[in-house]
C-alpha cells in the first residue's frame, strides 16, 4: 500500500484579503480548486458577520483527506436580508441581501453547496431561499441559530424530508441537510466540524 500525500493545487483568491474578520477574502471573491464538487457559500465579511467558520469548514474538509475539490465564495452582497423577506424577518438598515449573475454561476457549477450564514433565524431562512430560489444545487446550510426542515418548507423551500406545497415551492435548489449551533465568528467544535463532513460526503457519494 503506497504512503505519502496528496497534493491539492488551489487559486486562493481573486484579491487580498481585508481587516478584522475579513482575512479570508474580501466580499465578491471565491477560492477555487481543479474541479467543482464542493462550494462553501459565506457572507460579506464586516462587524457582525465574520466569516471565521467558512474557512475553518473549507481547511477541515480538505484535511480529511477528502477526494473532492472543495471551494469558497464570499458574497459581495451577503449581509442583510432580501428584497422578498417578509416583514417578520425584520428590519432592512443600509444592506440588502442577494446574488449577482455571476455567483449564480459559480455557484451552479457544483455538486453540493454548503451554505453558511449567522444567529438570526428569520434572516438564515430568508438567504437560504434566496440563494436556492437561483441556484438548482442540493445544499448543506450551516448556521447557529436552531432551524429545522418544517422552518424551511413553510417559507417555500424544497428541503430532503419536508417539502412545501406544490403552489408554494420557491426553490429550483434542495436544502438536503442542516447543521446548526455553529457559532458565528469562532471556531466551530470539533463535534459540529464532523456533522459538516459527515453530511457532505454522504452527499458527495449519492450524487
Amino acid at each position: 500500500m503506497p504512503l505519502g500525500r496528496i497534493t491539492q493545487i488551489i487559486d486562493c483568491r481573486e484579491s487580498a484579503g481585508m481587516g478584522k474578520g475579513g482575512a479570508l477574502a474580501q466580499r465578491g471573491t471565491i477560492s477555487e480548486c481543479g474541479s467543482h464538487d464542493v462550494i462553501i457559500v459565506g457572507m460579506s465579511p464586516g462587524r457582525r458577520h465574520i466569516t471565521k467558520p467558512v474557512c475553518d469548514i473549507t481547511s477541515a474538509l480538505r484535511a480529511q483527506g477528502i477526494e473532492y475539490n472543495v471551494s469558497t465564495l464570499v458574497l459581495n452582497a451577503g449581509s442583510g436580508l432580501p428584497n422578498d423577506a417578509s416583514k417578520q424577518a425584520g428590519h432592512v438598515v443600509g444592506a440588502y441581501f442577494g446574488l449577482n449573475d455571476k455567483e449564480i454561476s459559480q455557484i451552479t457549477r457544483y455538486k453540493l453547496a454548503v451554505l453558511h450564514h449567522g444567529n438570526v433565524r428569520s434572516h438564515v431562512i430568508a438567504k437560504v431561499r434566496s440563494i436556492l430560489k437561483n441556484c438548482e444545487i442540493p445544499a448543506v446550510v450551516v448556521c447557529q441559530a436552531p432551524v429545522d426542515f418544517e422552518d424551511l418548507a413553510k417559507e417555500g423551500i424544497k428541503t430532503a424530508y419536508v417539502l412545501p406545497k406544490a403552489h408554494e415551492t420557491k426553490t429550483k435548489g434542495t436544502v438536503m441537510a442542516i447543521v446548526s449551533g455553529v457559532t458565528r465568528g469562532q471556531t466551530p467544535t470539533r463535534e459540529k466540524i464532523a456533522e459538516v463532513i459527515s453530511a457532505v460526503m454522504n452527499l458527495i457519494k449519492s450524487n
